[in-house]
């Protein structure tokens, strides 16, 4: 009788052991599985923000001159986004002999009031360095030489950068030929984009350093 207690006791004894045992190892494994979830989930979130800002960096403008455009304001990329394009020209200072042009032919309201343009638009630069007898010639006829040269310089559609080299259709009736991919574009041979891709409200705007000029 004294013997069947004993090996009672025994195997009660280890029925315990064996229990606390199998709970030891399970928390083992909870936990590791707790702190491999911890490290899957805080590793996530940091892949998202670069992706986000990727994106926005190819979506945005491009070029050495768009260092020259205002960072606040009516003037600055924000700005002119919320304007249609020839008032948010006026407010960029690179563009203010352009601004005159168009004032001067009449062609405010008509770049206002389009719907979806391209704009290939000459810096100051662009039209100091013209031939001072074309120049004058130009703005002393401002509905027939002027706004020809300005037309010209409007493209059908909003043309993104990656659709922005080819043959392009001008308001002027002429096709401008764009070469290039990238941030690197030649326009009809001779202008370079400064700065590309600046977005108005109704136009997708490319800054060049040169006056086109229709074939007559």
């Amino acid at each position: 009788m004294q013997l069947r207690n004993n090996r009672t006791i025994v195997l009660a004894a280890a029925g315990v052991t064996l229990a606390l045992s199998l709970t030891a190892c399970g928390g083992s494994s909870t936990s590791e599985t707790t702190a491999g979830a911890d490290t899957s989930s805080s590793a996530a979130p940091s892949s998202a923000p670069e992706t986000s800002e990727s994106m926005v960096a190819a979506d945005g403008p491009f070029g050495p001159a768009c260092s020259a455009v205002p960072a606040a304001g009516a003037g600055s990329f924000d700005g002119m986004a919320t304007a249609p394009v020839a008032s948010a020209a006026s407010a960029n200072p690179l563009l203010s002999t352009l601004v005159t042009a168009v004032t001067k032919a009449g062609l405010v309201d008509t770049l206002n009031s389009a719907k979806d343009i391209t704009v290939l638009a000459p810096t100051n630069d662009a039209f100091a360095a013209m031939d001072k007898a074309t120049m004058d010639k130009a703005m002393g006829d401002p509905k027939g030489l002027l706004t020809k040269v300005l037309t010209y310089h409007v493209l059908e559609g909003k043309i993104a950068p990656d659709q922005l080299a080819g043959s392009h259709k001008s308001l002027q009736g002429g096709s401008v030929t764009i070469e290039g991919s990238g941030e690197n574009f030649k326009v009809d041979g001779t202008a370079s984009v400064l700065c590309g891709n600046v977005q108005t409200a109704n136009a997708t705007v490319y800054i060049i350093d040169k006056v086109l000029m229709p074939k007559m």
